[in-house]
């Protein structure tokens, strides 16, 4: 009998009664209860986490920064109740203590008071990082532990976020301010570079006028040295006049004491004697055109008389012998007649050629004329004029006295300006030295000026001036500079489907293993009968495997359409997990008949030792070393990654490289099942009295 018949004779023996066709439903149901039902308890717990208690503590009292309130903990709240990542009950510091202590809430979040203040430090002196509070109890879950640090790291990153970016806008804030302030002192220095251009050129000419003025200061020593010196010659002359003064007014005082009374008591006859001048001089003013027209006869006839008289002279004195006695007289004759001539001789010349002079003389006779008239008019009047000259005279005495204390005074006075006009010389020269110092430096200082001017106005330039938006990107940029720009190529929608791959494979193992529990690995009739030991082998296996590819279409209908789950290749999908069960099935057959009832316990080893090993839920690496030995050795880890790859994408390699590996497994196994169905075949004493029954 061949093979398919001996295996559709083993199946239909679960259709005779009630309980074999139970038997057979559990067989295919039995799957469900591994896949669809685990599936199904994980698919989302990352969806429902809002039914979590969680208990939320804010205690922050908030605090000030730049003038503006700020309230962390609310804004924290507000934004984890718009999240609902967790069920949150707002409760107080010892109830959410008290509720995670029993049970009650699963951990705690608290806001503490000083949480606002200590990111507001970050603006001030001495800045503080502010804390969020979690409390966790692992006796209560671990798992939920785990999530809420993730959670809660999020939470922090976002606060830190915020915090960062009211901290970074007023950053950029103050660029703007800078900005404006460094353009206002760029500006200033503009002006400041102006005024000290100005301020050079006045120094400058400071300089140029303190030289001038050293000049004039030198020549002003030199001018007062000689004043000085006059002024001690006009203290010594004025001392002199003031003596003179004196002297001259004693002398008048004491004239003035004798001639005072015969003045006033001769004013008559000095009257009449002035008039008598006046009139003489009129006369002889009068009379000096006649001596004009006399003098040249007179002249001429002096020199006849003085002729004569020299005749006479000679003829009775120098020729007489002996000389007449009148000699002596005629001598004296002769020479007052020469001197006479000589006299009209030297009145002709004169007249002659002192014609000019004599009109002075006419002139001057005409004033004393006047002159001795006016005498004659103030002699009544002369007493009373010598006492007010006398009393002149006593006032230029007590002047020239006063003159004198005065120019001794200006001495003195000038002897300081001297010395004054000595320091200010060489005051004006350090000053002129000072001035030439600061000229040179306020010329280095408009340099100065200038570069700072240009400086300021590169550095305006370079430093940022934001406006609101632009401080909003830019401010959301550096708060959170990093962004994960994750791209998952062939991303899993939910916890369901990323665990799929290897809560499949164990559902269809158990399958089998629990299909060998009710159909024996190797067919009775066809060792009773001799058949050979290929088709005992797939007569045992040809039935499970069937089953399996059962159990498969009824797990991933309720996973498709009950529960949800999505497959990339689905055709792919179920045909390979009909290659699996195939697979597992001959395994566990030759399990089975190769150890008897010891291989019911190795299929159970070796599904932990797949389970442990197949890198499933955490990646092979992070295992112990051990499980990464026989990670390539065991068929459960090619299945898993292979329907990774048809379940959610992905290159077809570790497909095809797992069907290999599975077709390689299962003839392996029916060939070993065969040469067991081979031993079975011989009877030994311990088949008859197993040492192990099941």
């Amino acid at each position: 009998m061949r093979s398919p018949k001996l295996a559709a004779l083993e199946l239909r023996r679960f259709g005779r009664g009630k309980l074999p066709r139970a038997a057979l439903v559990a067989l295919l149901v039995l799957p469900l209860l591994y896949g669809a039902l685990y599936l199904w308890s994980f698919w989302d717990p990352y969806g429902r986490l809002d039914r979590i208690p969680v208990a939320l503590v804010n205690d922050d009292e908030g605090a000030t920064a730049n003038g503006r309130k700020l309230a962390a903990g609310d804004d924290i709240v507000d934004g984890l109740r718009d999240s609902r990542t967790f069920q949150w009950h707002e409760v107080s510091a010892a109830e959410a203590r008290r509720g995670v202590e029993d049970g009650t809430y699963y951990l705690s979040l608290t806001m503490p008071a000083d949480f606002s203040r200590r990111i507001a430090s970050s603006a001030g002196d001495s800045p503080e990082t502010g804390a969020l509070r979690v409390r966790t109890n692992d006796a209560n879950n671990y798992i939920v532990g785990q999530i809420s640090r993730t959670v809660f790291s999020e939470v922090r990153t976002a606060a830190s976020t915020k915090a960062s970016r009211q901290f970074l806008d007023r950053i950029f804030i103050s660029f703007s301010d800078i900005h404006g302030r460094t353009e206002k002192a760029a500006k200033g220095a503009d002006k400041l570079e102006g005024g000290i251009g100005k301020a050079e050129k006045g120094s400058k000419d400071l300089a140029d006028g303190l030289k001038d003025a050293k000049s004039g200061s030198g020549k002003l020593a030199k001018g007062l040295k000689k004043l000085d010196k006059g002024a001690g010659d006009l203290q010594d002359g004025s001392r002199q006049v003031a003596d003179g003064t004196q002297a001259l007014a004693d002398k008048v005082n004491g004239i003035y004491a004798k001639a005072g009374p015969f003045v006033k008591a001769n004013e008559k006859t000095i009257g009449d004697t002035a008039r008598l001048v006046a009139d003489s001089a009129k006369t002889v003013r009068d009379n000096l055109g006649v001596l004009v027209k006399a003098a040249p006869a007179a002249a001429k006839a002096a020199h006849a008389a003085s002729t004569t008289l020299d005749e006479v002279y000679k003829t009775h004195c120098e020729t007489a012998v002996p000389p007449d006695d009148t000699c002596p007289d005629l001598k004296k004759a002769k020479t007052a007649a020469s001197d006479v001539a000589a006299v009209a001789d030297d009145l002709d010349t004169l007249i002659t050629d002192q014609d000019g002079d004599l009109k002075t003389l006419r002139t001057n006779l005409g004033t004393l004329r006047k002159q001795a008239q006016a005498l004659a008019d103030r002699a009544p009047h002369l007493s009373e004029d010598l006492d007010d000259a006398v009393s002149r005279v006593n006032k230029l005495n007590e002047g020239a006295g006063k003159v004198a204390a005065g120019a001794k005074k200006l001495h003195t006075g000038l002897g300081t300006a001297k010395t004054g006009a000595t320091e200010l010389d060489k005051g004006v020269g350090t000053a002129e030295s000072g001035a030439e110092t600061l000229s040179g430096g306020m010329y280095k200082l408009v340099d100065g000026s200038g570069k700072l001017a240009g400086g300021l106005h590169d550095g305006a330039k370079q430093i940022p001036d934001y406006d609101k938006q632009d401080r909003d990107r830019r401010t959301g940029v550096m708060a959170d500079p990093v962004q994960l720009a994750s791209s998952d190529l062939h991303r899993a929608p939910n916890y369901g489907t990323g665990f799929a791959p290897y809560f499949i494979p164990l559902s269809l193992w158990v399958g089998a293993m629990v299909a060998y529990m009710l159909i024996p690995p190797l067919n009775r009739r066809a060792l009773a009968t001799g058949s050979s030991a290929w088709r005992i082998a797939l007569a045992g296996w040809l039935p499970v495997a069937l089953v399996g590819v059962l159990q498969t279409a009824a797990l991933l209908s309720v996973l498709h359409w009950a529960v949800g789950l999505e497959m990339t290749r689905a055709a792919g999908t179920v045909g390979f997990l009909f290659l699996v069960a195939a697979c597992f099935a001959a395994i566990v057959q030759w399990l089975n008949a190769r150890f008897g009832a010891a291989g019911r316990i190795l299929v159970l080893a070796l599904l932990m030792l797949q389970l442990t090993s197949a890198g499933g839920t955490y990646p092979v690496q992070t295992s112990p070393g051990f499980f990464n030995a026989i990670h390539p050795f065991l068929p459960m880890s090619y299945v898993v990654a292979a329907l990774r790859r048809l379940i959610t994408g992905g290159g077809l390699g570790p497909v095809w490289q797992a069907c290999g590996v599975l077709a390689a497994f299962t003839a392996a196994a029916l060939a070993l099942t065969a040469l067991s169905a081979r031993r079975r075949q011989v009877w030994t004493l311990d088949r008859l009295h197993p040492e192990l029954s099941l």
